[in-house]
């Protein structure tokens, strides 16, 4: 798909691989909405890029149908949506004090999986309305965001991987199921990146994930995450699967 005029919405886009996302979109000619918790963040995002700041909890089915009907009253329906809210709480199974709680599963699943597939179905029903773009059929294209920690969680990560596990696993079937009304859907799975979460992480952790990167031997920078998600975007044979953006990492048990 040519991105230009074309109406995107980026979730997380307050910082990170959201907020370098929707300025490499809207740097290709699309007309950009950042979806956030923090609207201060998206909005001062939303400006650098002439986009629309939206609050949003992604987890609420009322919160995603405003946010949804907000954007389409300034962008029009969407033809491009990009997941990247999420977060990542370090928890031990069994810790020093006993079993984890489950309350921080049960959140960390509620906004990675949950919050993503709530977005996933109503953004999709608004791209199924829509007429298509070209002789092939495509109507628009979903990018979620998974994590290698999906494939070889550490100690620490059940919850987290877990969660980025099963962003991978819907991807195949929603991309047969929404393929017949010309809608792609892929997952970028990245390694370490430089943003705002992985921030929160020790330097323990940090540390961890860097020696084991072979090349380069840094962390990602977000743009590349949005590089990527702009090629995904413009290449319409590139469905159904997951790209590994990771330096050829593999994680180690810590």
């Amino acid at each position: 798909m040519n991105v230009k005029g074309l109406s995107a919405i980026i979730t997380g886009g307050g910082s990170g691989m959201g907020a370098a996302t929707a300025k490499k979109l809207a740097a290709a000619g699309a007309r950009v909405a950042l979806w956030d918790m923090n609207e201060t963040a998206a909005a001062s995002v939303a400006r650098d890029v002439k986009g629309l700041a939206v609050a949003c909890d992604v987890t609420s089915e009322e919160s995603v149908r405003a946010a949804l009907k907000k954007s389409m009253d300034a962008h029009g329906e969407p033809r491009i949506v990009v997941n990247c809210a999420g977060i990542l709480i370090p928890r031990r199974l069994v810790g020093r004090e006993g079993p984890a709680d489950l309350d921080h599963f049960q959140k960390t699943l509620l906004v990675n999986l949950v919050g993503t597939y709530n977005v996933m179905r109503l953004t999709a029903a608004a791209m199924m309305a829509l007429e298509s773009l070209d002789a092939d059929g495509a109507r628009g294209v979903i990018i979620n965001t998974a994590s290698i920690a999906a494939y070889e969680g550490q100690i620490g990560q059940v919850a987290y991987s877990a969660s980025k596990g099963g962003v991978i696993a819907m991807t195949l079937p929603a991309a047969r199921e929404l393929g017949k009304h010309g809608i792609r859907v892929m997952a970028i799975a990245p390694g370490g990146v430089d943003t705002p979460m992985v921030s929160a992480v020790s330097d323990e952790v940090r540390q961890s994930i860097e020696s084991t990167i072979p090349f380069p031997h840094r962390l990602g920078k977000p743009e590349e995450f949005a590089r990527l998600a702009l090629h995904i975007v413009e290449n319409d044979l590139l469905n159904g699967t997951v790209i590994r953006l990771d330096g050829g990492t593999r994680l180690t048990a810590k």
